[in-house]
């Protein structure tokens, strides 16, 4: 069956069954490797993507299911919140492994785009359910904050001492 997307701009027709995950799609029919594939159940968000601006769990969506909505995955993310949240990434070493960081990013934009200014707690909620096995969690929660003031959003939490007392305490 013939599926049409629009994934990073681009429009795109393909000869795939409508129940493949669109993650098998971008990887394997398109060639965008940088969603990843981490649990197959939704539950890691290794695979995280934006379907028309919000995250989405690409491992689980059928292609179906985002036919004639906008996919954006890290390869397209683009503007000031993706160029701000990369910036605070690669500033403050957030990366240990990296498997888990496109999700991460992906996870990090839309939470900016809704949240100017998050809380820590918006942080925390936002990317419950993003897990990072080299659990950089402080690093990311740090990142987050530091994209929102740089795109003039402010911080809402900051990195207090419980913030640098944890990362040292793993």
């Amino acid at each position: 069956m013939s599926v049409k997307l629009r994934v990073n701009g681009q429009d795109h027709e393909l000869e795939v069954d409508p129940e493949t995950p669109l993650l098998w799609v971008l990887r394997d029919h398109l060639g965008l490797t940088g969603t990843k594939y981490g649990c197959g159940v939704a539950q890691c968000g290794a695979c995280t993507v934006h379907v028309d601006g919000a995250p989405r769990r690409a491992c689980v969506a059928p292609v179906a299911s985002v036919a004639g909505r906008q996919v954006t995955t890290i390869e397209g993310a683009s503007g000031p919140h993706a160029e701000a949240v990369r910036a605070a990434w690669e500033g403050l070493d957030v990366p240990q492994c990296g498997y888990c960081q496109s999700g991460q990013v992906m996870s990090a934009i839309a939470l900016l785009e809704r949240v100017p200014a998050p809380s820590d707690q918006d942080i925390d909620h936002a990317m419950s359910g993003n897990i990072c096995r080299c659990a950089t969690y402080v690093r990311i929660r740090r990142a987050i904050h530091s994209a929102a003031e740089s795109v003039g959003g402010g911080g809402g939490g900051g990195e207090g001492a419980s913030d640098h007392e944890a990362e040292e305490g793993r």
